[in-house]
């Protein structure tokens, strides 16, 4: 009896862990999952603290030893899975939602594949590697969400699979041209294929702007279909970007490649409040 009570305070810390990257690192993305239903946030915060962690060994920690970090975390990341246990509390919170929902492990093995292509791969040439790169580092991603958003209900997963897919790639797909600069001139990637970054011009731009158009399409009409548990989340989330593509729209592409695009806090309350909004008057 003793043990179970430790271990389910074990987990509540590091579910608390999760919780607390997710506040960290990404205001929006913390936003938006506070609109969801607290029957399924906790489960998330789990799935964004393991992606967090695993994206920041190979972005952030320059002067450390990455791949040796990157291998380290892999095999903790196996052990927790095959134990459902680990002592990094960020593992042991995504290997109970992993069980819980039974999360396909080929999603886990794409999405570290392409966390481990950053290590050493720094330009995508073809339209092969791009699309790779993305169904790993986002689109399974989306689908680690969609598996908790439907409640572990494999039919309604199979019919919402592809505009979740559709939808984690517009996101990814955003942050590639938002952060452009960064990538390019501090960690010396260039993810979009054909396009020279050092004379990136609104030609190439509306190229890559209608792509993501074409994806959030796809992706707004799996966001209809959501159980109401997570709709309002995401349609929140999805509002986000969609402004973040707006003004990137707006900007020049000369101001893209010189400096980072943001969305202002002010304009994440206002995306709230309209996405609010249209919840509440069953616009969704």
């Amino acid at each position: 009896m003793q043990s179970t009570i430790m271990k389910k305070l074990f987990d509540q810390v590091s579910f608390q862990c999760s919780k607390d990257v997710t506040k960290a690192y990404s205001t929006s993305f913390s936003l938006a999952t506070k609109m969801l239903d607290s029957s399924i946030r906790k489960d998330i915060y789990n799935i964004y603290g393991f992606v967090r962690f695993a994206d920041e060994i190979v972005d952030s920690f320059h002067n450390y030893p990455k791949e040796d970090l990157f291998n380290r975390f892999e095999e903790a990341l196996d052990l927790a899975i095959n134990d459902r246990i680990s002592l990094n509390p960020i593992l042991n919170a995504f290997q109970y939602t992993y069980h819980k929902y039974a999360i396909d492990r080929s999603l886990v093995e794409a999405f570290m594949r392409s966390m481990r292509w950053d290590l050493h791969k720094s330009t995508y040439l073809t339209e092969e590697d791009y699309k790779a790169y993305i169904y790993g580092s986002a689109d399974v991603v989306g689908l680690m969400c969609l598996k908790v958003f439907v409640q572990g209900d494999e039919e309604r997963y199979r019919q919402l699979k592809p505009s979740a897919m559709a939808l984690g790639s517009a996101f990814q797909k955003v942050n590639f041209l938002r952060d452009l600069k960064d990538d390019y001139e501090g960690l010396s990637r260039s993810y979009f294929p054909n396009v020279n970054l050092q004379k990136f011009n609104e030609k190439d731009k509306t190229v890559i702007i209608e792509e993501i158009e074409a994806d959030f399409k796809h992706g707004l009409s799996g966001i209809f279909q959501l159980p109401n548990t997570a709709r309002f989340g995401v349609y929140t989330a999805y509002k986000y970007y969609t402004q973040l593509l707006k003004k990137l729209k707006q900007t020049p592409s000369s101001n893209i490649r010189q400096k980072r695009i943001r969305v202002p806090n002010y304009q994440k309350m206002g995306v709230l409040a309209r996405s609010y909004v249209n919840y509440r008057f069953n616009l969704l």
